[in-house]
């Protein structure tokens, strides 16, 4: 199964993609949250209108798009250095792209959010305790096993932040305009 139907609902699909991608955007700058309406809203639609027009496995091919990135990226939101909406977005946005498009989002995704970190971490003055951080985690890992360092979570640390819906985003783009 492809994207969606061609024609118009190829553009109905893709607008609902790059929409929900820079709605996500938006709240995750404002807000540093990513509403559950917005990304389980957008997984319902994505299945419901794959079943609407290739019935069961229509909807089988969104469901498996949507575990995708899930799957993939649930160890970091595990160890928390990554939200639950960031997650949900992925997945939400993998149920619309499909299995095979989901693997792309969650690379380039992945590629976009290095590169935002770097850039952060560059331009925050922060790259001395950035590489102090990794040598700390690791050390943690080594001698605790893979488990959350506390200092260094999302609720528990103190270092610079992503928005994550932007490296998402940018992982939405690359998807759909490589495809």
């Amino acid at each position: 199964m492809g994207a969606a139907a061609p024609g118009v609902a190829m553009d109905i699909h893709t607008l609902s993609v790059l929409a929900i991608a820079l709605i996500a955007c938006v709240f995750d700058i404002r807000t540093r949250r990513i509403p559950n309406l917005l990304t389980f809203g957008a997984a319902i639609a994505a299945g419901a209108l794959n079943l609407v027009v290739g019935g069961l496995s229509g909807l089988g091919w969104s469901t498996v798009g949507w575990l995708v990135p899930v799957l993939l990226f649930l160890p970091f939101f595990a160890l928390q250095g990554l939200g639950a909406g960031d997650v949900k977005l992925l997945g939400a946005l993998g149920a619309w792209l499909g299995p095979l498009n989901a693997l792309y989002l969650a690379f380039f995704t992945a590629l976009a959010g290095g590169v935002a970190a770097l850039l952060v971490v560059c331009f925050r003055g922060y790259v001395r305790q950035a590489f102090g951080n990794l040598r700390l985690l690791f050390t943690h890992w080594w001698i605790a096993g893979m488990r959350p360092l506390p200092e260094l979570t999302l609720n528990g640390g103190r270092s610079p932040r992503v928005a994550y819906a932007i490296p998402i985003a940018v992982g939405t783009v690359a998807t759909l305009w490589l495809r």
